[in-house]
């Protein structure tokens, strides 16, 4: 009788690869000698939906299937005969399904590192820092860097031959594939060529110059466009000016990282700044206008009521950093600091001393510093409860 495979794995003949992996996985997890210990009956349909799997992965033995039935592969899948006299499993009953058990695995844990991979080795990613001032923050800027990294080499053309390209060979260890495989029961073992390291080439002649990696160290040159209102810890990804491959393998990726220098004046806080201005006790206490410089290169005027404190608070909208990928705007904040008055010649103390007879009075003082007075006269009240 003519064997089903699409049947044996609980699929529809037009079903595609993944449902045929997925019923094989669900299959072979459920009927695995391992799970069935001593169940004769679990080992043949252990079999059974292997062999069905490593015909229907493949497209050209699907194909061959589709159009000839089980009898095209007649002899070809080593060890699909009948079981042993007495049952039981051996390993050795499966050492046709390495390459269809593996794909669970695979599944399950990963590519196995990196199965059937022939390229060159893919050049590392670098990192870039570079520092920038906040004024290129806010309206972006172009910057040219130099790094030093691992680049092509001129001589050979990245091949790592003395005589280019032509100079480099399959691996006769691994036939060009960077890896070998090993078969152990039903499972296939797979590691990395220890002749090529992988590359899945050797070279006979290697260049002078790189010693047959096909790369030397260089010091590249680039162009990167900053955007207006970028802030501190920002990546910009270079795709493909990472460190070049081994051999004329895939150039890695360039990550430039900036790094914010401090400002004298202003503080960022995401979009807006803020900023701390001195000013003398006469504008504080009459009042007045300051000038205050702005992060796009101008002056604002911000207007000082009479008795202003010190950390009073003034708010310029729109006058902060720009917002990436955006024309908004923050806020620019004003902190007040009203400073003490020193070195003072006779004549200023004296005029002070006057000054502090015109507000000597407890009306005056209440009535000019309401925040000092109303401090002291909690204090007295604290010492008379004390004195009781």
């Amino acid at each position: 009788m003519s064997k089903d495979f699409y049947k044996t794995l609980g699929v529809q003949k037009g079903a595609s690869a993944d449902e045929i992996k997925k019923s094989y996985r669900k299959l072979a997890m459920q009927y695995h000698p391992d799970q069935n210990k001593g169940n004769a009956d679990a080992e043949k349909k252990f079999k059974e939906i292997s062999e069905a799997y490593d015909v229907l992965k493949d497209e050209q033995k699907r194909a061959a299937y589709d159009r000839f039935g089980a009898a095209a592969f007649d002899g070809s899948m080593g060890g699909m005969g009948a079981g042993r006299p007495g049952g039981g499993f051996n390993a050795q009953d499966f050492s046709g399904f390495g390459s269809a058990f593996t794909d669970i695995f695979e599944d399950m844990f990963g590519d196995l590192g990196g199965r059937g991979r022939s390229s060159p080795g893919r050049g590392q990613d670098m990192q870039y820092t570079l520092e920038i001032s906040l004024e290129d923050a806010f309206k972006g800027r172009e910057a040219v860097i130099k790094v030093p990294l691992n680049d092509v080499c001129e001589q050979c053309k990245g091949s790592g031959s003395e005589g280019g390209a032509a100079g480099v060979e399959n691996c006769d260890t691994c036939d060009g594939h960077g890896r070998i495989r090993q078969q152990q029961g039903f499972f296939t073992i797979e590691r990395v060529c220890p002749t090529c390291g992988g590359q899945g080439k050797t070279v006979k002649n290697p260049c002078k110059k790189c010693g047959g990696s096909g790369r030397t160290q260089k010091e590249k040159q680039l162009k990167i466009k900053i955007p207006p209102g970028v802030d501190h810890g920002r990546r910009i990804r270079l795709s493909g000016e990472g460190e070049a491959g081994l051999r004329g393998g895939e150039r890695g990726d360039l990550f430039v990282l900036l790094a914010l220098k401090p400002h004298k004046f202003f503080k960022r806080d995401g979009a807006h700044l803020h900023c701390r201005v001195p000013i003398t006790m006469t504008l504080a206490g009459l009042g007045g206008d300051v000038e205050v410089p702005t992060i796009e290169g101008v002056r604002s005027k911000v207007k000082i009521p009479p008795g202003t404190q010190t950390g009073q608070q003034f708010r310029l909208k729109g006058k902060g950093m720009t917002v990436l990928g955006s024309d908004a705007r923050g806020d620019m904040f004003i902190e007040i600091f009203v400073e003490t008055p020193v070195n003072l010649d006779k004549k200023q103390q004296e005029l002070l001393k006057q000054l502090e007879k015109t507000m000597g009075g407890t009306r005056e003082a209440s009535k000019n510093s309401p925040e000092s007075s109303g401090f002291f006269s909690k204090m007295k009240d604290i010492w008379s409860d004390l004195k009781e």
